[in-house]
Formats: structure tokens, sequence, C-alpha cells
């Protein structure tokens, strides 16, 4: 039987960075992961989206620190991420949206988010042509931004593997063999492994691993679906996100990559609960209709291809991360509702320090998202 000192479930957004920073920090690693490559799950459907402009403290210390590696990718390891700050811009047209998010910013100001409140010249200003019909103005955050998921998952599987991280692609984990109050060996379809410890980020697949260890994880996907047109000369330069509901969609955002090609994503309302990644027809007319009449700059551009990902959510919209009880040597990094693409970098560098380091420096993140919450609060900026 191999023996490491962690062994990582799922080769995703959590899960590389994750093997990153503890092969760094000298543990003999290896992740394991169904398919054949890095990222096929949730990563590959991400549309590329990062910002630490969220609605609660563990989310915006986390991508704070997720931002602050992305951007150095290029200059400290010369991989190019393609990492645009175009910052976030979220646009308002009633009076309900705009009370929300002005008392939302002094929260995200009292974390040093360099985010404000901008007016509709301001706004025009960074994205020409918007319609500025009953627009009121909206938040603006300068230093968010965007990269590539499949730049960004490559750049850390190259860093992981430098650094002695072990990949074992094709080969899932089927069961765990527990002993009072450990998981004494991994099953896998190949293979059987011991390690110290034992991270679940398995994505999607978190509650069914959780099963595994007689632990009841709730994670529950739901699917979303995202677009891309063809490249363009750039236009605007944020991420803008319309938080306006209709009967069919809760809101959308979207962005021009630094190819020139807009990306887009919708959230369906209701939510389509289930594993299935089959792109709709429905999913181009409804979003389609929405970002034109929001930016009707858009109406001539030409979509590329569409495709369909799926959101691990929990029962409240957060992250669950952190040991559990019945288990010493399991840890959770599952629930990443969708965002866990820019959540994944800052928290696999957070949970490395917890794990090797032993610091208590994160325990105030590990008290918002742990298993065992009432899960009764609400995210505001899913």
């Amino acid at each position: 039987m191999k023996s490491y000192d962690a062994a990582i479930i799922g080769a995703g957004s959590v899960g590389v960075p994750l093997s990153w920073y503890l092969a760094q920090k000298g543990l003999k690693t290896v992740v394991f992961d169904k398919m054949p490559s890095a990222g096929r799950g949730q990563n590959r459907a991400a549309i590329g989206g990062i910002r630490a402009t969220h609605s609660d403290p563990a989310k915006i210390k986390i991508c704070q620190k997720t931002i602050d590696v992305v951007k150095n990718m290029n200059s400290n390891f010369g991989m190019d991420v393609d990492w645009i700050a175009g910052g976030y811009l979220y646009p308002v047209y009633n009076e309900e949206h705009e009370t929300a998010l002005k008392t939302l910013l002094k929260t995200q100001k009292k974390f040093n988010l360099n985010i404000d409140w901008i007016s509709p010249d301001e706004i025009e200003h960074i994205a020409p042509g918007i319609n500025r019909r009953n627009l009121r103005g909206g938040t603006f955050s300068s230093e968010d931004g965007s990269a590539s998921p499949l730049k960004l998952i490559e750049a850390f599987l190259m860093l992981a593997k430098e650094s002695g991280a072990e990949f074992h692609f094709n080969e899932e984990v089927v069961s765990m063999k527990l002993n009072s109050g450990r998981i004494e060996r991994i099953i896998t379809n190949k293979d059987s492994y011991s390690a110290g410890i034992i991270i679940n980020a398995s994505g999607a697949n978190a509650a069914d691993t959780g099963k595994m260890a007689g632990l009841e994880i709730p994670v529950y996907p739901d699917s979303h679906e995202a677009g891309i047109t063809e490249p363009v000369q750039r236009f605007f330069e944020p991420m803008i996100v319309d938080i306006r509901p209709d009967d069919q969609s809760a809101n959308y955002y979207f962005y021009q990559n630094v190819e020139g090609q807009v990306v887009f994503c919708i959230t369906p309302q209701p939510k389509i609960p289930g594993m299935d990644i089959d792109n709709t027809s429905e999913f181009l007319p409804l979003v389609v209709k929405r970002m034109v009449g929001l930016y009707p700059r858009l109406r001539n551009l030409r979509v590329r291809r569409t495709w369909r990902g799926l959101y691990p959510m929990t029962p409240d919209g957060f992250p669950i991360v952190g040991y559990t009880k019945e288990i010493e040597n399991l840890i959770l990094a599952v629930g990443m509702c969708g965002q866990g693409f820019m959540i994944g970098p800052g928290l696999g560098a957070i949970l490395a320090e917890i794990i090797v380091d032993k610091t208590d420096n994160y325990n105030d993140i590990l008290d918002q998202l742990t298993l065992y919450r009432s899960f009764t609060g609400d995210e505001i900026l899913k």
C-alpha cells in the first residue's frame, strides 16, 4: 500500500492549487481524479471571473488572496494566464437594488476592498453604450478581473508537478476504510493508499465522496449555461453583472476576455438540479434578450458556442471548508457554489497554512464555513 502525507480527491479548481501549496511545503502529495486530466469537471465550464467583492467576510478574504496570486502568475512564474484587471460593475436600475448595494458597500469597505458607488456617466465611460434608461448608478470594483480557467489550472498543475505532487488521472476513489475515527485507507479502482490527511475537493461529487466516510455533506449540484462570441476589438473593460431577476432567470453576467470574445452566463430561475451538462436550446434566446436589452452594442456579435456546467450548491450559498468532527484526518473543501475558479487558489494557500503550519489566523473563515453551521443564511452576491 502506497503512503502519502496528503491525498486530495479531485483535480479541479480547488484540488490542483492546493496540491501545489502542500507540495511546496514539503508534503508528499497525491491527487486522484476519475477524469483523464485536470479541470475536466466544473473548472472547464467556468467563464473566468475573479472577484473579491462578495457579501461575506470569508469569501472576501479568500478571494483577495486569489487575486494576489493570479495577477502575479506572469511576473512570479512566467506563466501568462490572461489576467485582466477589468473590474466588476453592478449597474443599478431601481431603488431597491441601490439601497441594497450601498448598504453592502459599507461591509465591503471594512475589508479594504477598492469598490465605490459610481454615477451613470462614470458607468458610460467604462462600458460605452450601456442602456442608460432608468440607470441610477452602480458599484464598481476596479481590482477584480478575469483569467483563463484553462491556462490557470494548467499553470497550477505544472507548478504542482515541479514541486513533487503526483497526479493519478483515470483513477476513481471508490471506498474508504475507517478505523477509530480516521480514514485508514483509500481504495481506488486501481490500488489502495494511506495518507495522513485526506481532502475532499471533489466538486459536484462531494456528497458521494462524503458518504464513503459515513458523512452527509449538503452539496447539491444544479446546472448553468454559458456561451462565448467571436472575437472583436475590445470595447468595454469590466465584468458586467445585472442582478435584476425576471421570471426565468435570477441574474446574468458577461465580460470581454483578452482575445476580444464576449463570455456570458445566466443563473436560471427556478434552479435546474442534477448532473445534466447537455446544453439546451432555451438558453441562448433567454440570455441574448437580456444582454442586448442592457447593452445594445452586443446585438451584432455572433455566438461561437455554448456549454453547460454544474454549480455544487449548499443550502445557504457558502462553501463548506475545514476538518470534520467525526473523522480527524478528513478535510472538506467543497460546495463552492459555482465560484470554485475564483475561490480555489486563495483557499488552497489558506488550507496549506492550516494543515502544515497549524496556524489559527483563519479561524474566522473556518468558523463561518464549517460543516456544522445552521445553513440558514443566504449569500447576497451569488
